[in-house]
């Protein structure tokens, strides 16, 4: 199975507890060229509980769009990079579509992680 970036995948998604997962649909967020080394991928739950929406963090797909029959959704779902796991390439049992355009899971996710302020600190010369 060719795991790549932008890549909807189904995978049991562990719950924050880490005892307990539910499967459900993720997206695979890590870079294509990433060689860790180890046989593992970056993935941001998607749900389809709408009103987790309206946040930086979290895109919004429609699925009478063509990126959302791309994604092979089933229902208007939210992808959510600031719930991001790693998990094992074996725990992914399938691949069903593919996000065609990832530039709003990019803005998405420097929000999550601080990069914006990161790269403003940087070239104001700041440093933490």
């Amino acid at each position: 199975m060719l795991i790549k970036r932008g890549g909807v995948v189904r995978v049991y998604f562990p719950n924050s507890d880490l005892i307990s997962s539910k499967r459900r649909p993720a997206l695979v967020v890590q870079a294509d060229n990433l060689a860790t080394g180890l046989p593992q991928v970056l993935l941001a739950l998607i749900t389809s509980n709408l009103n987790r929406a309206n946040h930086s963090s979290r895109v919004f797909i429609k699925l009478n769009t063509d990126e959302g029959r791309a994604s092979g959704l089933r229902t208007d779902s939210i992808i959510m990079t600031d719930n991001i796991v790693t998990v094992l390439e074996t725990e992914i049992d399938s691949i069903f579509g593919r996000l065609p355009d990832m530039q709003a899971v990019n803005d998405a996710l420097r929000h999550s992680f601080g990069l914006n302020e990161a790269v403003e600190d940087f070239e104001n010369g700041k440093s933490n």
